[in-house]
């Protein structure tokens, strides 16, 4: 006779039966969620319970059935191991087959904790935790101890994600990319060193911001750029309308060498930057308000006009800064060809450095990082968390992508 199933409701009653009949005595929250509480007490009992119906699907009938009487494989006794998990450590009991062929789902061999506390222990990381402070917090909160191996277990399973969101396919067309560079210590061959962090972040034709990837290199050079960039481009990237770069010698040229229609915008803020490295303090702020009257010139014309006005009141004093500033007018100025909406979101990479900000962030508490790996790793989860709040388009975008098809025509692909 088939069994009768059991009702949505007849199951929620039953439930409300058990969870009455746990409670009846309940008067503290330790009670449930202490030690020795129901939670932990739960947890065991289903977790076995849900063991123990994968040995009956696994040997093919329930426990104490007459098919297991001289069948080739059976029950055999249990072994015991502690899971750690948010409510702290619990033994639990695995039942075994006499031909050890029975795997369990739920509870995996070898595996000591829950998969939902390997995430745990990731977020912690991910938020710039050392190891040793993620085996302070998980003792003090759950009262679990953990080895540095298991930190560095859980956390190195990020490697083949962080390594399949860096070889991903990309879009065609990114309106705007912006590309920099930050350091971190890391040991090469015995030694801790400086090493460049190669970033890109672009923008879609949706006008969400997406970081491409991310390189390690010994230094920041135009000959690695083009190595990033034939990376993007080996990755579907097509056509890129503007890029924002620093003032790095060589630049623009690595990036025309592949993309030979993309616009190169120098970052304002660093060549003020650099200007202001030749200058005392005391007359920092007036030379930084000079300026930004060039750059906030309405038109490259008005902007030629400032310079020129800039050099004659300061060329004597400080002649490098406006010799600078003319030889590399040409990307300098990019932006002047764009409307407003396009040239307060391409004039900095203040976008970048954001990210690069953020970064900062979480890898300040490593002195150094043991291998390149270690630092992407890191990284690569910062930008995870960094990326989620980029929910919305950049403000001004359906403005600028307006811009964009009248300036570049067909080479602006269908809006999604």
């Amino acid at each position: 006779m088939p069994k009768k199933l059991i009702s949505q409701d007849d199951a929620e009653s039953a439930l409300d039966r058990l969870v009455n009949e746990a409670l009846k005595d309940y008067k503290h929250p330790d009670q449930v969620t202490g030690p020795n509480g129901l939670l932990k007490q739960l947890t065991k009992k289903f977790v076995e319970k849900a063991m123990e119906k994968e040995m009956d699907v696994h040997l093919g009938y329930p426990k104490h059935a007459p098919e297991g009487y001289n069948n080739s494989n059976s029950r055999n006794g249990y072994s015991k191991k502690t899971l750690k998990g948010d409510f702290g450590e619990v033994e639990i009991e695995t039942p075994r087959d006499r031909e050890s062929t029975f795997e369990p789902q739920m509870i995996p061999k070898n595996q000591t904790h829950f998969k939902g506390f390997d995430q745990k222990i990731i977020s912690l990381y991910s938020r710039g935790m050392t190891t040793r402070d993620i085996q302070e917090h998980l003792q003090e909160i759950y009262a679990v101890e953990v080895s540095p191996d298991l930190i560095s277990s859980v956390t190195d399973g990020v490697l083949e994600e962080a390594l399949e969101w860096q070889n991903r396919p990309l879009d065609k067309v990114y309106p705007i990319i912006y590309l920099d560079a930050t350091w971190e210590k890391i040991k090469d061959e015995g030694k801790v060193i400086n090493k460049a962090i190669y970033i890109v972040l672009g923008v879609n034709i949706d006008g969400q911001k997406e970081t491409l990837g991310t390189w390690v290199q010994k230094t920041e050079g135009a000959k690695f750029w083009l190595q990033v960039l034939t990376d993007l481009k080996n990755r579907g990237v097509e056509d890129i309308f503007i890029a924002c770069v620093d003032g790095l010698k060589g630049f623009p040229e690595a990036i025309h060498s592949l993309y030979p229609k993309t616009d190169v915008q120098l970052c304002i803020v660093h060549m003020v930057r650099n200007s202001l490295r030749f200058v005392p303090f005391k007359e920092r702020k007036q030379i930084a308000t000079d300026l930004k009257s060039v750059y906030s010139s309405a038109t490259v014309e008005a902007a030629e006009k400032e310079l020129d006005k800039f050099a004659e009141r300061w060329d004597r004093k400080f002649p490098s800064i406006s010799k600078m500033w003319k030889s590399n007018w040409t990307n300098l100025t990019a932006f002047f060809g764009y409307s407003p909406e396009i040239r307060k979101v391409i004039y900095t990479t203040n976008a970048i450095e954001s990210i690069n900000y953020s970064l900062g962030k979480i890898t300040k508490t490593r002195a150094s990082f043991p291998t390149d790996e270690a630092a992407l790793k890191l990284i690569y989860l910062g930008i995870r968390n960094i990326s989620k709040k980029w929910t919305l388009p950049i403000r001004d975008w359906k403005s600028a992508l307006n811009q964009f098809v009248v300036l570049f025509g067909d080479r602006v692909p269908e809006i999604r």
